[in-house]
């Protein structure tokens, strides 16, 4: 008797654990399940539904002169802009065409964020535009763009006044023989200002046959200085050595020539 006692309680309890674990099997089926159904809702907001909602996120690294509704306005970003929707490369070359925007980049990341930066034009030089009472300076940076009108101040804050150029207006472009010029007044501009500020006027002249050569202006001297078109901090330098050399002189030159890479003048006989 006793030994069907112990099969008996022994049977039972199999029993129970076999319940116990088809419970156990059916609730962690039920937690995979459960989990599966969640993980599976999220692949769908995260790649399927996200990209579709607006930006959460739009940051831009801009300019004063460009406020933040403008640069989204000229990029064609909306309320309703979201990452499928949003071309970054058409909206860089809408900004890039901006006249004020020297270089722009745009970027996007997944699901909502998205990125812009803009580096302004920044003024080289500026160029007298009209006559009479309506004449303007306007600005041209260093890749010789014509691309806004200059404030009182440009000029006084050391900026060139380049002549010369025949009907300026915002939007031109120099000749490309020509950028070189603004590109090194920019570069002299950061290494050695001084030297631009004994200028007050470069006068770019056509030559006879083909090219330019630059008429330059010195700010303390009624002496014109003709140069090539290579205007350099070194040439600027040797300008100011011969100017001095007339310094307080009776018979002065109208005009020195470098365009060899000598000074050379001329002094009119006193009659």
């Amino acid at each position: 008797m006793s030994s069907d006692f112990t099969y008996t309680a022994a049977a039972e309890k199999a029993d129970i654990n076999a319940k116990s674990s088809k419970k156990i099997e059916k609730g962690l089926k039920k937690l995979f399940i459960i989990a599966g159904i969640i993980f599976a809702a999220e692949l769908v907001w995260l790649f399927v539904i996200s990209p579709f909602i607006p930006f959460s996120t739009v940051e831009i690294q801009g300019f004063s002169e460009l406020g933040r509704a403008n640069v989204l306005k000229i990029a064609g970003i909306g309320e309703t802009s979201s990452f499928m929707s949003t071309n970054v490369n058409t909206a860089k070359e809408r900004l890039s065409n901006f006249i004020l925007v020297e270089s722009a980049r745009v970027t996007k990341r997944f699901p909502d964020k998205l990125s812009i930066f803009l580096v302004p034009r920044q003024s080289a030089a500026v160029a007298l535009s009209g006559a009479g009472i309506k004449q303007e300076m306007i600005c041209i940076d260093r890749l010789g763009v014509f691309f806004k009108i200059a404030d009182a101040g440009s000029v006084t804050n050391g900026l060139p006044v380049i002549s010369g150029i025949e009907n300026p207006a915002i939007g031109m472009r120099l000749p490309d023989s020509l950028v070189s010029l603004v590109d090194n007044i920019s570069m002299i501009a950061s290494s050695s200002p001084e030297l631009l500020s004994a200028i007050s006027e470069i006068k770019i002249e056509r030559k006879a046959w083909d090219g330019y050569e630059l008429v330059l202006y010195p700010v303390h001297s009624s002496i014109k200085v003709r140069i090539e078109n290579n205007l350099t901090a070194d040439v600027i330098r040797y300008m100011l050595l011969m100017l001095n050399v007339f310094e307080g002189a009776s018979a002065k030159p109208e005009e020195i020539d470098f365009r060899s890479g000598v000074g050379s003048y001329k002094i009119k006989e006193q009659p």
